[in-house]
């Protein structure tokens, strides 16, 4: 049995657990080395102080997570939020990546942003239909964008609306002004 909930400090260790095949082995993540535990927790600590970052569970092991990050760097930008997903490798296709892109998303649109971005490498096409089943929709495609592994890479740019334009009233909440009652229907709706 699995279960989605907000990931906690103690879970940054088994964050980068999971990150690292998709560093070292893959081409998912363009990064070249996996950031040291200290370079990590700093990273994603700085992540779970203002946006949403959940963690799949099965028992009490960390088999994924998931968060959103800003999207740029500007404020008129300050709706948009960058979606990252990774789960065991060995675990995929067992639905914890859709269980925690929808607690993302519905944490997202609750928090008041109005979208969310995937960027894909673009020959990762298990990633492209995961995110379409997802309800996001190309955008923009980006040919040899990263050289990882030997080769160019083409990146792909994914777009999910969450909100409509009248969110731009108010500016996107921060994880910790989401009321408790607010963060337990989006584990239970992500859980179900």
């Amino acid at each position: 049995m699995t279960e989605v909930r907000l990931a906690t400090a103690a879970d940054i260790p088994a964050m980068r657990r999971v990150y690292r095949p998709y560093v070292e082995e893959t081409t998912v993540s363009f990064e070249y080395e996996t950031p040291s535990e200290e370079q990590f927790a700093a990273r994603i600590g700085a992540i779970m102080a203002k946006y949403p970052v959940f963690v799949c569970t099965e028992g009490e092991t960390v088999r994924g997570y998931a968060y959103a990050a800003p999207a740029f760097e500007r404020r008129a930008y300050a709706w948009c939020a960058d979606l990252s997903v990774y789960v065991e490798r060995d675990r995929r296709g067992h639905g914890m990546g859709k269980k925690l892109e929808r607690a993302v998303s519905m944490a997202c649109r609750a928090l008041g942003y109005r979208k969310l971005y995937a960027l894909v490498t673009e020959e990762n096409a298990a990633s492209v239909a995961f995110h379409e089943a997802a309800g996001y929709r190309t955008v923009a495609c980006f040919p040899e964008q990263g050289y990882k592994m030997g080769r160019w890479l083409g990146v792909l740019w994914l777009e999910k609306e969450l909100c409509g334009a009248a969110c731009a009233e108010n500016f996107p909440r921060e994880i910790g002004e989401l009321p408790a009652e607010s963060l337990q229907t989006i584990l239970t709706e992500a859980n179900a």
